[in-house]
């Protein structure tokens, strides 16, 4: 893969990340954290939806490697709630 290429996957992952922590409202940091809850994202919701049975509805292809949109932000909504919940729970306590 390209240098290009490599850039290219890094700011789709920020983009699906920040949508999905977005649309959860609940901000785990900045455009590293964006990238890596992007990342995340796109496992989990790839996970679950072979899972499921579920196909895969908008797909980017950059260079010979896919990346599933709608499921990366699905998968990062979900990181980012679980995250959220998990935090708010620990800082009740204390």
């Amino acid at each position: 893969m390209t240098l290009f290429g490599i850039l290219l996957l890094l700011l789709i992952a920020a983009i699906c990340g920040s949508i999905g922590q977005s649309l959860a409202g609940y901000n785990l940091g900045g455009c590293i954290i964006s990238i890596v809850v992007g990342f995340i994202g796109a496992y989990l919701g790839t996970w679950m939806a072979d899972n499921l049975g579920l196909p895969e509805l908008f797909t980017i292809d950059i260079e010979g490697k896919p990346f599933p949109i709608i499921w990366s932000i699905i998968g990062s909504l979900l990181f980012a709630l679980i995250v959220g919940f998990l935090r708010r729970g620990v800082n009740k306590r204390v």
